[in-house]
Formats: C-alpha cells, sequence, structure tokens
C-alpha cells in the first residue's frame, strides 16, 4: 500500500474531472465503466472503439443515467494502423490538447491465431501496438494537456508473460494465453518506458498501468468463447471470483484521477491475489521492470507500426 493511498477508495472518491478531457478505449466492461464515472465527474470523454452501433449504444446508457454529460463516440480500430492514425489525425484537428488517455481496450485468447489488418497477432497488435502507435498519434496533444496522464491496461497474466522478440507475432507456434500473456507485459513495459523517456524528453506526463483483476465483462466470451474452459469457469463460478465491472474499473480510475496517483505506479485490485478489492499498488513482474527489454522492444514497436514520439 503507498503511504497516502486511501484503502477503500471507489469511484465515489473520484475528484471533480471538469475542464480535463479523456479518450477511452473500448465500449463495453472495464472501458464503459470507466467512460461513465469520468463522464459522470465531469471530465469531457471520448469512448473510442471500432463497432459504431455498440458505442453508440454505450452513449445512449450514459446519456440516460447522465443528461448533462458531455460524452461522444469515435470510430477506432486498434487492429489496423490506418484506422489509429485517421483517428490520430481527425483528434488533432479538432482539439488543441488533450489531459488523460486511458488505453483500455483487449481482445483475450482467441483459440486459434488470427491476424490484424496489418499481419500482427491479434493480441498483441490489438492490446499493444495499437495503443503504442495510438499513444503516439496523440501524444502532441497529451504534451499541452493539463498534468496529462497515460493509464495503459495489463492484466494479473503479465506475471507469466515473457516478449518473445524471435516469435513476436506467434507465427511459428501460437498458443493463446502465452501470446496474451506477452501482450499484457508489453502494455505494462510500455507504461514504464513512457514515463522514463517522458522524464527524459521532458514531455511532462505520468504514465501509469493497471490492471481490473478478474472482473464479469465480456473479454473471455468474445476471445475465447463462451464454452470455452475459461467460458464455463466464467458462468460457474462469476458471481464467487469475478468482481463486478465497475469494481474492476477503479484501478484506471485511480490512475487517471487521483491526485496521490504516481507516475511509473502499476494500480492492480488489493484482494484475493489482486483479483478483486480496492484499488493498491500492484505486484510487477521482475521482466516487466527490464528496462533494456523495454527498451528494445519500443524501438521495434515503432518500425512495426510506422510512428515516431517526438
Amino acid at each position: 500500500m503507498a503511504e497516502n493511498m486511501k484503502s477503500n477508495w471507489t469511484s465515489a472518491d473520484i475528484p471533480s474531472q471538469k475542464g480535463r478531457s479523456v479518450v477511452i478505449t473500448g465500449t463495453g466492461g472495464i472501458g464503459y465503466e470507466t467512460a461513465l464515472e469520468m463522464t459522470r465527474a465531469g471530465a469531457e470523454v471520448i469512448m473510442a472503439g471500432r463497432n459504431t452501433e455498440k458505442g453508440d449504444e454505450a452513449i445512449k446508457k450514459i446519456k440516460k443515467l447522465i443528461p448533462a454529460g458531455n460524452i461522444r463516440f469515435e470510430k477506432l480500430d486498434l487492429a489496423d494502423l490506418a484506422s489509429i492514425e485517421a483517428f490520430g489525425e481527425r483528434t488533432r484537428a479538432q482539439r488543441k490538447s488533450l489531459d488523460i488517455l486511458i488505453n483500455n481496450a483487449a481482445v483475450m485468447n482467441p483459440p486459434k491465431r488470427k491476424v490484424t489488418k496489418d499481419g500482427f497477432e491479434l493480441q498483441i497488435g490489438t492490446n499493444y501496438l495499437g495503443h503504442f502507435a495510438l499513444t503516439a498519434q496523440l501524444l502532441p496533444l497529451l504534451q499541452k494537456g493539463n498534468k496529462p496522464r497515460v493509464v495503459t491496461l495489463s492484466s494479473i497474466a503479465h506475471l507469466q508473460g515473457a516478449v518473445n522478440f524471435d516469435d513476436l507475432q506467434a507465427e511459428h507456434n501460437y498458443k493463446p494465453m502465452v501470446s496474451y500473456s506477452q501482450s499484457k507485459l508489453a502494455c505494462l513495459m510500455f507504461a514504464f518506458e513512457l514515463q522514463r523517456r517522458s522524464d527524459a524528453a521532458g514531455w511532462g506526463i505520468s504514465s501509469m498501468g493497471a490492471h481490473p483483476g478478474i472482473s464479469r465483462t465480456e473479454l473471455i466470451p468474445n476471445g475465447a468463447g463462451k464454452n470455452s474452459p475459461s467460458g464455463i469457469v466464467r458462468r460457474l463460478f462469476g458471481p464467487i471470483l469475478f468482481q463486478p465491472a465497475a469494481h474492476g474499473a477503479w484501478p484506471s480510475l485511480y490512475a487517471a484521477t487521483a491526485k496521490e496517483a504516481k507516475g511509473g505506479t502499476y494500480y492492480g485490485p488489493s484482494r484475493m491475489n489482486e483479483m478483486r478489492g480496492y484499488p493498491t499498488v500492484a505486484k510487477i513482474a521482475p521482466q516487466a521492470k527490464d528496462a533494456a527489454v523495454a527498451s528494445k522492444l519500443w524501438e521495434v514497436s515503432e518500425k512495426l507500426t510506422n510512428v515516431k514520439f517526438v
């Protein structure tokens, strides 16, 4: 527990976000709950996702709960670099600054190897490379933001992760959970490396990692499928093991809004081996702290996505 962190922090503790702007990726689950609470706190919210229908539906639901809420949907497909670039161009044309970016959307455990528009393995392509490219696109706006923050979602699964530079796209050997764990380790390494680079270049950005524990979202049914082993566990034990998505959003919301939250920190739930509970400082795998690997991964990622952080 960080020294001055409230031990039972919830979304009710979010300070006013009036005058702050946020981009959140993902329209369901944790993304939806995060957008809802940021809207409730008075932020200007841009919810970005690939499915316009789902996005519009999420906005309608939030507007019904918060009629005066300042929230809109923008189309963004993280599995398509052209879509990310187009989103970046539109956003830079529409606004002068951005205060918060929450890299939240994810895919998990497709049973067969799938690829993005650009030929990346779907999980590392969407969860990590897509967000890497998006952050680069929005960097000029974040640099002009008011105490800007970037929150990138990782997972408990990062603890088993390894970055395999020899087969980053799992072309030779695809195991769903191995690729997922690698993608979520890459996300956490990116959060830390972005902080190091921000400090070195004077970007003024606080970059943090967060994870939702084990939450009741559509991540498993949409990925592995509802009849997969993990899908069956979710159905049978969901209410006991899986916390509500609203609680799963707390670590991201804490990182994005709490005055005490610090750059270069990783937040997750406090109980049951970080599966559920109030936000606290989370356990970091030793491999996530390897600055040399993180730096190499950054360079490889810039080449793959054809972006530059400037």
